[in-house]
């Protein structure tokens, strides 16, 4: 699963990337977790090899099992922190009710741990889970966010910490949280600041991709090279990896690209 998307990524002119995966779903089924990790860390070292991708992964904490799951999908991601894990996210219902508070202790082990913290918010449910997110989870990067833009004071909370939001315009479309893409957030969060990557979301359940999503992401008046730096801005991997990245948007000929 990794190696083939991280091909698909590198078609679409993908460097690096930070995966989601969320691994009590198959714990719960009896498969160990060390396996479940391992095979996800075995891919990425043969996409590294075979397709030169980055691959790192901030696994989801899925928000409907319980506090016991979701702590100790915290712990076995941190002792795999070696592997090229980096960061916990939180997914799964994030419909209302959606209660981020609740999974504090479980980031707080992450955190402790070396990992990052990039939940979802802002999605389906509205601002005041951005907030959550930002204040009890300690959000690194926000998934999605962009309905913060219903809060000012959240907007410019997201502006003042630098918090880099990764948005996704087509699954936005498809859980119809706009109406359409001209409708779409996107252009009034980066007037007011807001630093927006752009990601796929899950390609197979919201029929997308890097590609058509990036496409939509022009349309609303993203250009290439921010969307490179926006994204750059909010990596959580090491500082040579980093380095590296931004040395290859620095040799890049973005006016070609446009």
């Amino acid at each position: 699963m990794v190696v083939d998307y991280a091909a698909e990524a590198k078609s679409f002119g993908c460097v690096y990337m930070e995966g989601i995966f969320s691994p009590a779903e198959p714990a719960v089924r009896g498969v160990p977790w060390d396996e479940v990790f391992e095979g996800f860390c075995d891919g990425a070292q043969e996409a590294r090899e075979l397709h030169g991708v980055e691959v790192r992964f901030t696994p989801d904490i899925t928000s409907p099992f319980s506090l016991e799951l979701a702590e100790e999908t915290a712990r076995r991601a941190v002792s795999f922190r070696d592997r090229g894990v980096v960061g916990i996210g939180l997914g799964g219902s994030v419909g209302a009710p959606y209660q981020p508070a609740p999974f504090a202790r479980a980031f707080a082990i992450a955190r402790e741990g070396g990992l990052g913290s990039v939940p979802h918010a802002g999605e389906v449910a509205g601002a005041a889970t951005v907030r959550v997110a930002l204040e009890v989870l300690h959000a690194d990067r926000i998934r999605h966010g962009i309905r913060a833009v219903e809060d000012p004071a959240v907007v410019a909370e997201l502006v003042r910490r630098g918090t880099v939001c990764d948005v996704t315009p087509i699954s936005n479309l498809r859980t119809k949280v706009v109406a359409s893409l001209q409708e779409h957030p996107l252009p009034q969060l980066v007037a007011a600041g807001v630093r927006c990557s752009i990601s796929s979301d899950d390609p197979a359940l919201f029929d997308t991709d890097l590609g058509r999503d990036c496409a939509a992401a022009v349309e609303l008046g993203l250009t290439p090279q921010q969307m490179y730096d926006n994204a750059l801005a909010g990596v959580l991997c090491d500082e040579a990896t980093r380095e590296r990245l931004r040395a290859l948007g620095d040799a890049f000929d973005w006016e070609a690209a446009q």
